[in-house]
């Protein structure tokens, strides 16, 4: 189930995207404004951004650029009332990967949503990998655990794939953010990549405390059991 982090200071607009994303099976948060949307996405990174331009916090194109520089692999989906081309092209040259203008239908914005996680998703060559309990099958983006589906978002599924494409390496911290979010610049103090192990772990792992595949090497990194 993919993560939609919803960014609008019109209430009712929020509660009108939690309603129908859920409907076709997203997660959804709400935020009304930046700072709170900030909170919800140190806590845990979302798959997808929906941002208004306007909040009473913050300047959409500017959060915009920010979120291209700290969370690059993240798509952006700019909600927004102004309708010029002049403000489309800025909405997309800071960074957006698409940009829908207010009213829109439902259905417009998911076929939206749909192709930006669709180009979001790892481009992966090999077929299947068994690794214990673990099943990847990569062509059908699907993983399983002693037979049973494990549903995991885009970042995730790329997660587990660099951890078994290097598995018995001690992998630092920045060798993970190189390779799984290429370009980002996460800040030292940021959790992100920790808050995504530990989701992983409690997906895959029989008891999360005491992990069998994805080791904490102290002082290194993480490491995947080979």
């Amino acid at each position: 189930m993919n993560r939609i982090l919803a960014v609008d200071d019109d209430k009712d607009i929020l509660k009108v995207l939690k309603a129908n994303l859920e409907l076709h099976e997203y997660k959804v948060d709400t935020a009304n404004n930046w700072t709170k949307a900030q909170s919800l996405i140190s806590e845990s990174p979302p798959d997808l951004i929906l941002l208004d331009l306007t909040l009473p916090d913050g300047d959409g194109i500017e959060i915009c650029r920010s979120l291209r520089k700290d969370l690059p692999q993240v798509p952006v989906i700019m909600l927004t009332a102004r309708d010029k081309v002049s403000d489309k092209v800025i909405g997309l040259e800071s960074g957006a990967d698409d940009y829908v203008v207010k009213p829109f239908e439902t259905l417009e914005l998911l076929a939206r949503i749909k192709a930006c996680l669709r180009r979001a998703a790892p481009q992966i060559t090999k077929e299947e990998i068994s690794i214990g309990s673990i099943k990847i099958d990569f062509k059908k983006h699907l993983v399983t655990v002693s037979g049973r589906k494990i549903d995991l978002t885009p970042k995730e599924f790329e997660l587990l794939c660099f951890f078994t494409n290097h598995r018995g390496e001690a992998l630092s911290r920045d060798t993970i953010r190189k390779s799984v979010w290429k370009g980002s610049q996460i800040y030292s103090w940021s959790r992100v990549i920790d808050v995504h192990i530990q989701h992983l772990r409690q997906k895959i792992e029989k008891d999360p405390s005491n992990p069998q595949y994805i080791l904490t090497v102290p002082g290194a990194g993480y490491m995947f059991k080979e």
